[in-house]
Order: C-alpha cells, then sequence, then structure tokens
C-alpha cells in the first residue's frame, strides 16, 4: 500500500476508531456484510482484522489511534499490533477512555454490552488495565461519555487524580455524548484548575448542536476529536438506498444529505467527514471504518464547496437524534 498517495491534510485530520473493530457487536449499521458472521467475528478473526486495519491506516497516513477499555479488545489488538511493529510507537497519538467496562462476553445477544461508573476506583482499576493492554501508556486518556447525570466534575478526589495523571504528562479529557453535550464542555470549560485540555464528542451533519462549544474549547487550546461523523453509519450510502442494511432504512433526512453529496461530486460518507474537516476547530475526525476499502474511501473527502446554510437544514432536533441513536440494536 506504499504506493498510495493521499492529500497530507485529509490523513493528518483523520483518526482511526476502534470502537466497531474490537468487539464482535455495535451499533453501527452493515456489520453482517462487513465482517461476516459466526466465526469470521471470533476473537482471532477480530483481531487479524484489527491488525490489518492497522496496517492499513499507518500506510495510508493516519497518525491518530482511538480506544477505550468498553470496546472489548480493542485496546490488547491494539497493543498485540504496537508489540509487532515498535518503530511505530513514537509517530502515533495513541488516545483511549476509561469510565466504561465492557461487559458483553464477546456475545452479539447479550443482555447488556457496557456499564458505565465514573468514579475513582474505577479510574484505577482501569487505568492499569489500559497501561497493561496497550503496553504503553496513552497520549490522551479521556472519561468515557461524560453526561450531565455523571458525578465526576463533583468528585474532588477524582478530579486531583485526574490532576495528577496530568502533571505526568497524559493529556485528560473526556468524550461525550446525549442531547447535553454542549452544556457539559460549557460546564468543564468553568472548572477551576481543570484537569481536563481534550474532548471528543459527536458532531455530524444530522446531530451539529455541539459545534459552538467545541470552538470555544478549541479556542481554550484542548485538542478537539469528533466522532460518530457519520452517523453509526445513517451517513453512507447503504443508509441512502433503497431498502435497508441491518436494520438501517433510508429517512428524508439521510436523502436529503445523499442528494446534496451528489451535487457536490463525491460519495456521502465523503459529504459527512469533509464537514467536519472544514470546520477548523476540529483537531482529529474519527473514522469508524472496519474495512481497508472504506478507510481509503473514507481518506477521499473533501470539504464541501455547497453553502452552510444548506448542510445546516439537515440537522434534526438533538433530542430526537439520541432517541434514535439510543433504540439501535447491536448487531
Amino acid at each position: 500500500m506504499e504506493d498510495i498517495e493521499i492529500e497530507d491534510s485529509i490523513a493528518s485530520r483523520l483518526g482511526l476508531g476502534l470502537a466497531a473493530i474490537g468487539r464482535p457487536a455495535y451499533i453501527t449499521a452493515g456489520r453482517t456484510k462487513d465482517l461476516g458472521e459466526g466465526a469470521e467475528r471470533s476473537v482471532d478473526a477480530m483481531r487479524e482484522r484489527a491488525h490489518k486495519l492497522l496496517d492499513a491506516a499507518w500506510w495510508l497516513g493516519i497518525r491518530y489511534v482511538d480506544a477505550a477499555r468498553s470496546y472489548g479488545r480493542a485496546e490488547e489488538f491494539l497493543g498485540s499490533w504496537l508489540a509487532a511493529h515498535p518503530g511505530y510507537r513514537d509517530e502515533l497519538t495513541i488516545g483511549s477512555k476509561w469510565g466504561y467496562e465492557y461487559t458483553g462476553d464477546w456475545r452479539l445477544d447479550a443482555p447488556q454490552q457496557e456499564r458505565k461508573e465514573h468514579s475513582l476506583a474505577m479510574f484505577e482499576r482501569q487505568w492499569a488495565e489500559t497501561l497493561e493492554a496497550l503496553g504503553t501508556e496513552p497520549d490522551v486518556y479521556l472519561v468515557h461519555s461524560l453526561t450531565s447525570d455523571s458525578t465526576a466534575l463533583d468528585d474532588g478526589a477524582l478530579l486531583d487524580r485526574l490532576r495528577a495523571l496530568r502533571e505526568s504528562g497524559v493529556r485528560v479529557g473526556f468524550s461525550t455524548s446525549g442531547p447535553a453535550q454542549a452544556a457539559v464542555i460549557e460546564r468543564a470549560l468553568g472548572l477551576a484548575d481543570s484537569p481536563f485540555s481534550a474532548v471528543q464528542s459527536t458532531w455530524n451533519l444530522l446531530e451539529p448542536s455541539v459545534g459552538e462549544a467545541l470552538a470555544a474549547a478549541n479556542d481554550a487550546k484542548w485538542l478537539v476529536v469528533v466522532k460518530e461523523v457519520l452517523a453509526n453509519g445513517r451517513l453512507t450510502s447503504r443508509a441512502a438506498g433503497p431498502g435497508a442494511a441491518d436494520g438501517l432504512v433510508s429517512d428524508a433526512a439521510v436523502a436529503a444529505a445523499a442528494a446534496l453529496a451528489a451535487e457536490d461530486g463525491q460519495r456521502l460518507d465523503g459529504l459527512a467527514i469533509g464537514a467536519a474537516i472544514a470546520h477548523p476547530w476540529a483537531d482529529i475526525v474519527l473514522t469508524g471504518a472496519v474495512t481497508r476499502k472504506q478507510l481509503k474511501q473514507n481518506l477521499e473527502a473533501r470539504a464541501p464547496s455547497l453553502d452552510e446554510e444548506r448542510l445546516a437544514a439537515l440537522a434534526e432536533p438533538a433530542e430526537q437524534y439520541w432517541e434514535a441513536r439510543a433504540a439501535r440494536p447491536w448487531s
């Protein structure tokens, strides 16, 4: 893959997220087509897939990799890949997250796939687990899915521990989800002696409500990472076409986005990724690709030539978007 030429500005802004490749079940559409079934999603098979995907990301110029304790064996897969390529670590920025634990037991039909807990005890346990799985310290360590009902911002002992981690040289931050993402970021920005200097949030053409808060975080010199830019598969050709793909049915907003992508002369995923990259506050835009073909296609994205107002008209009410996301099946 060394002969593939990629525009430097795109590759340097994209990161590879391992949420969909570190465990057999996730909420992204099209997993049966992408990953197969049964033995094709065994631990060994998924490890091999993850390693091939990481190889591809490396040769395509991607240098940011995102994992989490709750992403099944994502940290372990990344750690074994790093061990096999000892010369790569210094050129990579590795982000991971704590605060959720994987409870799916490598089953698609598990009654619960993950459990949330933002306690100091959970941090201490998962920090040790992250170090063991990766074989190295992450460069960025995030509280996973900090929402308005989390106790993390009111836990003095936890905040002190996060400040100590910051002082050790690890960039500390949090990820967000839900319709109140902006309010959580605004509160964290106002925290006295904040340990945080990184945020990872969901922003896409259907749910852009956190944009102004991310711009404020960027102004504060925080690292800003955008996740779920393809809306868990909704902003892809599978959702835009007729019929359904793994329970994902075309809807009016997606059809409108597909029409704009065609007018702009690029794939729907390209429009979605390009729209995120076009924002100067987005330092890293994560791709959740699970195949090398998807990864290469994502790197063909470019900033849209369309008016911003036309793109903004695609947005859904945040509560509606997150209600629909919560109802998505694990497959």
